[in-house]
C-alpha cells in the first residue's frame, strides 16, 4: 500500500484549512483540518487523494507538496481565500 506525504510551507504563521479524500482498499475516508497553521504535515495510508486547500489568513502564501511512490505534486496560492484543488493516484 502506498503512503501519501502532504507538507505544508509558505508564509510562516499562516492560517488555512484542508479537506482531504483518501481512497483506500477501494473505501474513501474524508478528513478535515481546520485553521491550521503553516509549517504542517499530514500522511495518509491510500491509493488516491483529492484535497482542496484554503488560505484563512490575509496576505499569506501557502505552498503545498504532496509525494507518493517517488512522484511528486507542488503547489502554491497566495492572499486570503486563495484554493487549491489537489488530486494525486
Amino acid at each position: 500500500m502506498s503512503q501519501i506525504y502532504i507538507t505544508m510551507s509558505g508564509s510562516d504563521g499562516a492560517i488555512f484549512s484542508a479537506h482531504w479524500r483518501v481512497t483506500h482498499n477501494g473505501e474513501t475516508t474524508e478528513y478535515h483540518e481546520e485553521e491550521v497553521r503553516v509549517p504542517a504535515q499530514f500522511s495518509y495510508e491510500g491509493t488516491a487523494l483529492e484535497g482542496t486547500v484554503t488560505i484563512l489568513s490575509d496576505g499569506e502564501r501557502l505552498e503545498v507538496d504532496i509525494q507518493k511512490d517517488g512522484n511528486r505534486s507542488h503547489s502554491s496560492t497566495q492572499g486570503k481565500g486563495g484554493t487549491l484543488t489537489l488530486m494525486i493516484n
